[in-house]
């Protein structure tokens, strides 16, 4: 745990050096120089206030995970080591998601900018519709060969059990987080973190953990109410998200 600890803050610290570098160097098109670096409390204050939704988000999809980690520890410590593993293949496996979903966002901030909602709109959609694809590539290996992705990281058969079953399980959601990521990522993009932030509460807080708790601890289902609780959330949120994005109010954001 230490020498991962240790290895994570050189990996990173030396990345932050190389970006300091590069900026401050001038080898690329944004050149940052030393008078660029006095604190300007004007441009401080808009960008906590541009990105303190997306903050917010952040901030309550991950403390609904930890939810769902105290719950996964109720079945024991082979349940939480299949869980950690799954989630970590989750999390690499939307990372093109992610860059895709932030793509898209950048894409409408700048034809926002440029007076053009109506190419914002298609860029959100063709991004979303690649995303999706992807998904949909991702959730047919989990289904298949899900026992040997995980068995690249251990040979336990009750932490493969669960593992494998969480990977099945929430994959299944795959194709609206893909859609649903972009559209999200759209509403952010134009400024509209608020609507976001509003769906995250009402997903993760309001539906999700409410539900995993009734059917894990009520209906006795098991680990799977858990991963049954993601899918549902994650496919209500993505199904809200495309809706409120089609009527189209945040094409009249102004930032």
């Amino acid at each position: 745990m230490e020498g991962a600890a240790i290895a994570t803050n050189i990996g990173r610290g030396i990345g932050v050096l190389f970006q300091l570098y590069f900026l401050l160097k001038g080898h690329s098109i944004i050149k940052i120089g030393w008078k660029n670096l006095g604190i300007k409390s004007d441009i401080i204050f808009n960008v906590i206030k541009v990105s303190g939704g997306s903050i917010l988000q952040f901030i309550i999809g991950s403390a609904s995970w930890i939810f769902l980690m105290k719950l996964m520890s109720t079945f024991g410590e082979n349940a939480v080591a299949g869980y950690t593993i799954a989630i970590r293949v989750f999390i690499f496996t939307l990372l093109p998601s992610w860059g895709l979903a932030n793509a898209g966002a950048t894409l409408v901030g700048q034809n926002l900018g440029a007076q053009q909602p109506e190419r914002a709109e298609t860029s959100v959609w063709r991004a979303a519709y690649i995303n999706a694809f992807f998904m949909v590539f991702v959730t047919i290996l989990f289904l298949t060969i899900a026992p040997q992705i995980l068995g690249l990281f251990t040979q336990q058969p009750e932490v493969l059990k669960y593992g494998v079953q969480a990977l099945r399980y929430v994959s299944l959601g795959y194709i609206f987080y893909g859609y649903g990521m972009v559209v999200v990522q759209g509403l952010n993009g134009a400024g509209d973190t608020y609507t976001p932030t509003i769906l995250n509460v009402f997903g993760f807080w309001i539906f999700q953990i409410p539900f995993a708790y009734l059917v894990v601890n009520l209906l006795d289902w098991g680990p799977k109410g858990v991963f049954i609780a993601i899918v549902l959330a994650e496919t209500f949120m993505a199904i809200a998200g495309i809706l409120i994005f089609k009527r189209g109010k945040w094409k009249l954001m102004k930032v």
